[in-house]
Order: C-alpha cells, then sequence, then structure tokens
C-alpha cells in the first residue's frame, strides 16, 4: 500500500476538468500538502488500490461513474471508509448537498474554488476527521 504524506497531509483530486485539478492541486501544495489527481472514477479506484489518502476530493460530474457512486464504493471499502469524501462541485443546486451527504460524503465545497480559504477549509476538515478518528478509536489499556 502507498502512503505518502506531505506536511499536511495526502490529498487525492478527482475532477474531470484539468484546469480544476491544476487550481486545487497547486493551492494544496502551497500550503504543505501532497496532492495525486485522477481525471475520472476508473483510474481513482485503480490509485485507491495502491494508496489510502488522508482525504478525497470528489467532483460529482465525472465521466461514466459518477462521484456519488465512488464515494458510495469508498465508504464500503473497510480499508477507506474513514477517508474524507469531500464533494466539490460546480453544480450546486438545491439539495445536491443532502444527496452527497447521503452518498457519504464528510463535506460539501463549491466550485469555482475560493483560493484564499481552500487551504484553510480543508486543513479544518483533516482536523475534523481525525479527532472523530481519535474520538472513535478504542482506548489501549
Amino acid at each position: 500500500m502507498l502512503r505518502r504524506n506531505g506536511m499536511g497531509g495526502h490529498i487525492l483530486i478527482i475532477d474531470d476538468n484539468p484546469l480544476d485539478l491544476r487550481l486545487a492541486s497547486e493551492l494544496l501544495e502551497m500550503n504543505g500538502y501532497t496532492a495525486d489527481s485522477a481525471p475520472d472514477a476508473e483510474q481513482a479506484q485503480r490509485m485507491l488500490l495502491r494508496m489510502v489518502p488522508d482525504l478525497i476530493l470528489m467532483d460529482i460530474a465525472l465521466p461514466g461513474m459518477d462521484g456519488l457512486t465512488l464515494t458510495r464504493i469508498v465508504k464500503a471499502d473497510a480499508r477507506l471508509k474513514h477517508v474524507p469524501v469531500v464533494a466539490l462541485t460546480g453544480f450546486a443546486l438545491r439539495g445536491d448537498d443532502q444527496r452527497a451527504a447521503a452518498a457519504g460524503c464528510d463535506g460539501y465545497l463549491t466550485k469555482p474554488i475560493n483560493t484564499r480559504s481552500f487551504a484553510g477549509q480543508i486543513g479544518a476538515i483533516l482536523r475534523e476527521s481525525e479527532a472523530r478518528r481519535l474520538h472513535e478509536s478504542p482506548a489501549l489499556d
């Protein structure tokens, strides 16, 4: 299993828009994160066979398998179910955030990305996820 960690953690970005992928990757890397990217769900699935990222940014509208379907697959995998998945979408319609949460997403961000707050939002999600994981894990005696 491949797991790389930058100072801030390892993020997998799944988005079919090359400009959005590049922007998110660059913003994260500028803030100490390691970022890998996949342009579709199928490539992301192959990558997830070799890695367990600290967080997944998931575009909802992907070619082929959509992001919510892939989120359900990730959350059903015992090896990956603890990984926070954040929906990232440009189609912010009423109810999309609830649909994303119902699919297992741990957060919801809209595009275009706010370049000033993006890394901070990701950091907050990672801290919250880590705190939840520590709270849920049994104490060692």
